[in-house]
């Protein structure tokens, strides 16, 4: 969808400068990394014999992906095994011997799977914690250290990383605006509003306090009613989200609306923040009212805030840190 939305913004004192958002839906297609599936048996062969592994825990390493092996673990009849995840993916087949794999289970190691206290599998970001088994699997779906996935609205973008790398990310592939400053001031103007249906704009992400923000600006039915919303996530987790909090007021003809709130994490995903409507809800009604004129012609000018919130050293409460 060709959209000729206009987006006027200054931050912090900049320059209103104008910015052109040319897409809506704008796709992106991430390179995935390929898996060559016989790598880490090539490794263990040495003039065609199989080296044994020199560890138990290279013993629970899946032959395709690497990763440490958990019930079920499948076997050929030639007695190699791998991950389960792996066994749909190698289309039945053994990736050492290429006989048929069946369902043959290795009960054996999947005792000693059981048996074993492993690390995080995101110890390599940093995660210093080591599980059993199963205790294991619980962590890694919640873990602080597991990588994010790309904030961007408009398209199911499948980047995964840290935090630095995902601003990299939206400022060079998503092309998205990056602005210095807790403070933001916003234009947006449409010529005719009524054709903008479930519309997506991530508009800017901010860098203040050391972290940063995506400003989220979007078009779509309320039930029966058209509406726009704002509303902030923060990048990082949602503990340290707590830690600010934002405003947002749009307004005109002397009449205004206001929002507060504390910006979500990008551990929840765009849809389900904006599902929830924790954010600045405008009805398309009250949006062309405040866009004066004709109101056939959407100018939307919304401002905001953001403030860290300092801890009350006697209440253990946060309060405003102006």
């Amino acid at each position: 969808m060709e959209s000729s939305i206009e987006c006027v913004s200054y931050s912090d004192g900049m320059d209103e400068d104008e910015i052109s958002h040319p897409h809506l839906y704008s796709q992106y297609s991430s390179s995935k990394s390929s898996h060559n599936i016989n790598s880490n048996n090539n490794s263990n062969l040495t003039g065609g014999l199989i080296t044994p592994p020199t560890s138990v825990h290279e013993l629970l390493e899946c032959p395709v992906c690497t990763n440490s092996m958990y019930p079920p673990i499948h076997q050929c009849h030639n007695g190699h095994t791998l991950c389960s995840t792996c066994k749909v993916r190698v289309h039945n087949r053994c990736p050492t011997c290429r006989q048929e794999l069946g369902d043959i289970r290795c009960l054996a190691l999947e005792m000693v799977a059981e048996s074993l206290e492993l690390p995080c599998k995101y110890c390599s970001l940093g995660c210093p914690e080591i599980f059993p088994y199963y205790s294991k699997l619980k962590h890694e779906a919640v873990c602080n250290f597991r990588p994010y996935k790309c904030p961007y609205a408009g398209s199911e973008c499948s980047v995964v990383g840290d935090i630095q790398f995902l601003v990299a990310h939206l400022r060079d592939d998503h092309k998205v605006d990056m602005h210095s400053g807790c403070t933001f001031n916003h234009r947006y103007v449409k010529s005719n509003p009524r054709d903008v249906e479930n519309a997506t704009w991530m508009l800017t992400v901010f860098h203040c306090f050391g972290q940063y923000f995506c400003l989220h600006f979007e078009a779509f039915q309320l039930g029966m009613a058209p509406v726009y919303m704002a509303f902030l996530r923060f990048m990082g987790d949602e503990m340290e989200a707590r830690n600010y909090s934002y405003s947002l007021e749009v307004g005109g003809n002397g009449r205004k609306l206001i929002w507060e709130g504390t910006p979500r994490s990008i551990r929840d995903s765009h849809r389900k923040v904006r599902d929830s409507h924790d954010g600045l809800i405008i009805q398309r009604n009250m949006a062309l009212f405040f866009s004066g004129g004709d109101r056939k012609e959407l100018k939307l000018r919304v401002t905001g805030r953001i403030w860290k919130e300092q801890q009350n050293p006697d209440g253990g409460a946060c309060i405003p840190n102006l």
